[in-house]
């Protein structure tokens, strides 16, 4: 059905603006009108498009973040416990967005909702946005009556999960821009410098010590086959990525680096604090079981930890414990399996779950600053040991030239 974006005043004389479905033109005046709202500007969205360059370059405007969702979350929550209607709370919500991309899918869903669909279908259909763990926690929200509850865990989880990746990122954010501006200065020399101080040391016609001839023979393949060097690593790039895009090879990926000394453990950290973290707030939100451990097995980018949840979910299915499944893999941590053995004897999952993943976040921003405060100086050590071969690789055979002058 055609979507149309309208602008016009509603019965009190707000301008109001938004979108609204119908067949036509007509049929959308009509819809208006109908609801208060005499339509003053009335454009299909599919014609607006076409119109518009936006729609040719990288749609960042159009994308919403994780940080946007939480606070839109938490608004829908607050209007919600004032007793405002989930409608009139939604179209509040769409007015005062000043994201585009986020205003017209509330206008969407607030639309969706005023024909009889269900918040969380209205939700569905923009997967693209709002994950099937936050539909699958609004749908349990609204079977419950307990909307409200559930979108405050929901922001909760959101700036838990904001809070946790933003300490990832930052933490290693520093080693890979010291990388890259070391590398850019060293292909700088190598390419510019090397060969200019290459020639004068060629017109000397003087046997060149060991160090220079490597430096001179590395500058000149990179300067004479770079399109190649560069080839070769877009090629490689691209037959990573397709090796990925398969089952075989994302399973080889996934369990290599799990392997890797001090990386692998580090990530089964982060995957095990995300898995605690969600499967408590489903659970808390009065998901079952089940279908919990379904959603947290989507939302976990490694197919052996993956695949160890779904054989959990099958046992617990079949009546089992979920720490012994998960013990039996031998992909998780004793701790994060007693934990849980010890919530499901006590009937405290969610509590321990959230304990779990509390522990498991702070280990991973210890390591991580560990690992920082580790790598800052051997790049300082490589850099500045990568700067004095060039130096002395520079220097020897002007040290030569002097004394042959003298």
């Amino acid at each position: 059905m055609p979507v149309f974006a309208y602008r016009g005043l509603s019965t009190d004389g707000r301008s109001v603006a938004g979108v609204v479905d119908a067949d036509s033109a007509r049929n959308a005046r009509g819809k208006l009108r109908s609801l208060g709202i005499f339509p003053i500007e009335l454009n299909e969205e599919i014609a607006a498009r076409a119109r518009s360059l936006r729609d040719w370059m990288p749609s960042f405007n159009r994308r919403v973040p994780a940080a946007e969702i939480s606070l839109m979350s938490r608004q829908l929550a607050t209007l919600l416990g004032a007793g405002v209607q989930l409608v009139e709370a939604l179209g509040t919500l769409s007015e005062q967005s000043v994201r585009p991309a986020l205003k017209k899918i509330l206008s969407q869903v607030r639309e969706q909702v005023r024909e009889g669909l269900s918040l969380a279908d209205a939700l569905a259909i923009h997967r693209g946005i709002f994950s099937d763990l936050y539909v699958g926690m609004v749908r349990a929200g609204e079977q419950a009556g307990a909307l409200e509850v559930v979108l405050n865990r929901l922001a909760d989880y959101g700036e838990k999960q904001a809070e946790f990746v933003a300490k990832v990122r930052g933490a290693l954010t520093y080693p890979i821009i010291m990388m890259c501006v070391g590398a850019a200065i060293m292909t700088f020399l190598v390419t510019y410098v090397v060969p200019q101080v290459a020639t004068i040391f060629e017109q000397s016609h003087q046997a060149l010590p060991l160090m220079t001839r490597i430096l001179i023979g590395f500058s000149d393949f990179l300067v004479g086959y770079w399109m190649l060097i560069l080839l070769a690593l877009i090629g490689t790039a691209a037959g990573v990525i397709t090796g990925l895009s398969t089952p075989r090879g994302r399973r080889f990926y996934d369990r290599t680096i799990l392997r890797l000394p001090y990386i692998g453990p580090t990530i089964i950290k982060v995957v095990c604090a995300r898995f605690a973290r969600t499967l408590a707030t489903l659970l808390s939100s009065g998901v079952q079981l089940l279908p919990a451990m379904e959603a947290v097995k989507r939302v976990l980018n490694n197919i052996l930890l993956a695949e160890a949840i779904e054989q959990s979910r099958i046992s617990i299915r079949e009546g089992h414990g979920m720490a012994q499944t998960l013990g039996q893999s031998g992909l998780f941590p004793a701790l994060l399996v007693e934990m849980i053995r010890v919530g499901e004897r006590s009937g405290e999952l969610e509590p321990m779950l959230e304990r779990v993943a509390d522990s498991y976040e702070r280990e991973v921003s210890s390591a991580l600053g560990q690992m920082t405060t580790v790598l800052e100086p051997i790049m300082t050590i490589v850099m500045a040991g990568g700067i004095l071969f060039m130096m002395l690789a520079v220097l020897m055979p002007i040290f030569q030239l002097n004394q042959l002058m003298r």
